[in-house]
């Protein structure tokens, strides 16, 4: 486990608390879809955006069912690599973990058990009107709802405290919401921000956040002696312009649960900043501490250690703006010595993050097992999932 930042007491104490309390750590993964990934050359997260349209519900379906079966939605073809719904699978089924699948408007439902929250997926980023405010007030309270529920669930630990939760998310063309998300807020994320090609396409990227805020008349305030006003910005009309349905419904649960003492692993990489910082905008100043305490970011070594993004500084300016030091965590799993050359793949820069394959490869850390030991089982996994194609 490598730490990327943030207070090293608070980290030391939100570690021991997933690693004591890990089976009974609550597993959400959030599906959703933007129109943003219909651009030519933002995503690599399916080879083509018609085949984008079904990313989340194969991915959804992988990671329940496995790679043994064959699954009612064909994974959709990659430049390389394979889905990292894989790592998430293997890393559930080991640690005994139920993951909840919450659809929240993807052009295509998976066809295993999940919650359907209605909605479709949000409008291009570049429009400046992704998604209408009511719909984002309504998953951001939702949101807060069951992070509430979940921290007032207490006796669900052997130690008598509220169980961890876990977000993970499957958004194709969210690394681009999130950029946008971050510059309306007035944090610098301009190539810093990662994303399933092998080359994060940043300047693509820019030319839509600034398309996107341009039209919604939201001008982004860099650093100087206006960025201060940036806070005064109002969160949810960024949001609704620029954002996806997984960024409302996730800062919600955060500032629920967080905001009440539960810790909370962000399963990802810039999607997740992008949550954060708008949970810290949405949060009054005197519980931006405790959000910062006891929620933290968990991510791939592939994310962290990216040549061509920059997480721990895309997090130490969130930190800057909003007067926080977050925290984040980066798994040790590697895949140098498989025998497969998809996971290989990802040690070339191929896919690196989603469905929570970072947050979920460091709980298992936390629980005790070592990274070897799951890359080995994805290697097993692989082997299965090629048998069944």
């Amino acid at each position: 486990m490598i730490s990327l930042c943030g207070d090293p007491d608070q980290a030391r104490r939100w570690c021991e608390r997933f690693g004591r309390d890990w089976r009974e750590s609550q597993i959400l993964l959030l599906l959703a879809g933007t129109d943003t990934a219909a651009v030519p050359g933002i995503s690599a997260a399916g080879a083509t955006p018609e085949v984008r349209l079904a990313t989340a519900a194969a991915d959804a379906e992988l990671l329940l069912l496995g790679p043994s079966v064959r699954r009612p939605h064909a994974l959709p073809p990659l430049p390389a690599g394979v889905s990292p719904a894989l790592i998430s699978h293997v890393v559930c089924q080991g640690l005994a973990l139920v993951p909840l699948v919450a659809d929240l408007g993807c052009a295509v439902a998976p066809a295993v058990p999940h919650l359907r929250l209605g909605g479709t997926p949000a409008r291009c980023l570049s429009t400046g009107a992704a998604m209408p405010r009511q719909r984002v007030q309504r998953l951001l309270r939702l949101g807060q709802r069951w992070g509430a529920r979940w921290a007032a669930a207490r006796h669900t630990t052997p130690s008598g405290e509220p169980a961890p939760v876990v977000i993970a998310e499957c958004v194709p063309g969210g690394t681009s919401t999130a950029q946008a998300v971050l510059t309306g807020l007035g944090v610098e994320a301009g190539g810093l921000v990662s994303g399933s090609l092998r080359q994060p396409a940043h300047a693509l990227k820019g030319e839509l956040t600034a398309r996107g805020l341009a039209a919604a008349a939201l001008e982004p305030l860099g650093p100087g002696p206006g960025a201060a006003a940036a806070l005064d910005l109002d969160p949810l009309a960024v949001l609704a312009a620029v954002g996806d349905p997984m960024q409302a419904l996730a800062a919600g649960i955060l500032l629920g649960a967080a905001g009440r003492r539960v810790p909370v692993l962000l399963a990802g990489g810039s999607q997740m900043a992008a949550v954060l910082a708008l949970a810290l905008a949405l949060a009054p100043a005197h519980q931006r501490p405790a959000l910062a305490a006891y929620g933290a970011l968990g991510t791939t070594a592939w994310v962290a250690q990216e040549p061509g993004s920059d997480l721990s500084l895309l997090l130490q300016r969130v930190g800057e703006r909003w007067g926080v030091s977050p925290m984040a965590f980066a798994s040790s799993l590697r895949f140098a010595h498989c025998r497969s050359a998809a996971l290989r793949d990802y040690e070339r820069g191929y896919v690196k993050e989603g469905v929570g394959a970072g947050g979920l490869a460091l709980l298992w850390e936390l629980s005790g097992r070592s990274p070897a030991a799951l890359a080995s089982a994805c290697d097993q996994a692989m082997e299965r999932l090629m048998e069944s194609s």
